[in-house]
């Protein structure tokens, strides 16, 4: 029997939901600074010019205020978009447009803006301060944006192409970490059977804690889980995927039944996601908790450019061991032993990664 999927990395699973979409909607435009450069963005955006020519997938000058108006102006007259964004530090300069337009124009006028907003972020190899900021949260802190951050390949296509066809403004955002993992994904695809925005995702199953990630971290707790299986530790793992709308209900029942919770960030700590998050559920099921949320997250500073500032600056398995050590009072000393405090080198998600941009 012929086999329905296939194993893909996340980088080619964007550049099939780019692929499959442009041929859906035959208006659509991608176009951002290095879209058709040889390189691709991560070849996210390879061969796309070649197929569907230059009057809709460009290269543009690094003018990234002015292009989202753009977009913003296309979608007035129903033609979508999908920009792209090398860094997300780079699209800063168009909050402007991005927060008092595209964010508001259905609440002032009644007509949505289908746009989708790729920002790449990534932590690692000298980025430095301003090329490895995770502001997932200031966006999820705005009315009429949609958030989107995908954890692996077959989440990436299906909730592209979901963004893509949504009627509101999407941020999507990809940790540059990912791009070369492999997954299976759908050798066909079908808009109706892609999964909604608004949806976790239980990866992990357990009873004894649950564990809120998003993005890369949702791999680093996967390793620290496999490990604690070993001592019989096993907890529930739940993966975000889309933080606006935030899909409260299978966090709750998974704090109901566990009544413990650990919630992971690639944010900075002051009023991060992971704030929200535990801010809510210790509101609404006070009555659950056997003990006090705990969250982890990133430092309030900006990231180290020099390698050795960097060493033990990110968050790893054994600190997700730890944490869930603690929280469930686990006296235990020699169970953390074994796990690997960090790689090396530990700037670097594995051999296949080549540098920041």
């Amino acid at each position: 029997m012929q086999k329905k999927t296939k194993l893909i990395t996340m980088s080619n699973a964007i550049n099939e939901a780019l692929h499959f979409s442009m041929k859906k909607d035959k208006n659509l435009l991608c176009f951002g600074l290095g879209t058709t450069d040889p390189k691709g963005i991560f070849s996210t955006t390879i061969n796309l010019e070649k197929k569907f020519g230059k009057d809709r997938v460009f290269d543009v000058p690094a003018s990234e205020n002015a292009l989202t108006g753009i977009s913003v102006g296309l979608s007035l007259e129903k033609i979508r978009s999908v920009v792209s964004h090398q860094r997300l530090d780079f699209f800063l300069l168009a909050m402007d447009q991005l927060v008092n337009n595209a964010a508001k124009w259905y609440f002032t006028f009644s007509q949505p803006v289908p746009i989708t907003i790729r920002l790449i972020i990534g932590r690692g190899w000298g980025q430095g301060p301003t090329h490895s900021q995770n502001l997932h949260s200031w966006f999820a802190h705005i009315p009429g944006l949609k958030v989107v951050i995908p954890s692996n390949p077959r989440d990436a296509k299906d909730l592209l192409i979901s963004s893509i066809f949504d009627p509101n403004p999407v941020i999507f955002i990809e940790h540059r970490w990912l791009h070369e993992m492999e997954g299976n994904i759908n050798k066909k695809t079908e808009i109706k059977k892609l999964d909604n925005l608004g949806k976790c995702k239980i990866i992990e199953k357990g009873n004894k804690l649950t564990i809120v990630a998003s993005s890369y971290l949702v791999h680093e707790a996967r390793i620290a889980l496999r490990y604690l299986k070993k001592f019989k530790i096993d907890c529930e793992l739940i993966d975000l995927r889309v933080i606006k709308p935030l899909d409260w209900k299978t966090i709750e029942k998974s704090v109901k039944k566990t009544g413990n919770l650990l919630v992971l960030d690639t944010g900075s700590d002051t009023l991060s996601f992971a704030s929200e998050i535990i801010s809510s559920i210790s509101i609404r099921l006070f009555q659950y908790l056997k003990n006090p949320p705990v969250k982890l997250t990133m430092p309030d500073i900006p990231e180290p450019a020099s390698y050795g500032l960097t060493k033990g600056f990110y968050i790893r398995p054994k600190n997700i061991a730890e944490k869930i050590i603690k929280i469930l009072n686990i006296k235990d000393g020699n169970i953390l032993k074994l796990i690997q405090k960090e790689p090396n080198p530990h700037d670097i998600p594995g051999s296949w990664f080549k540098g920041p941009f």
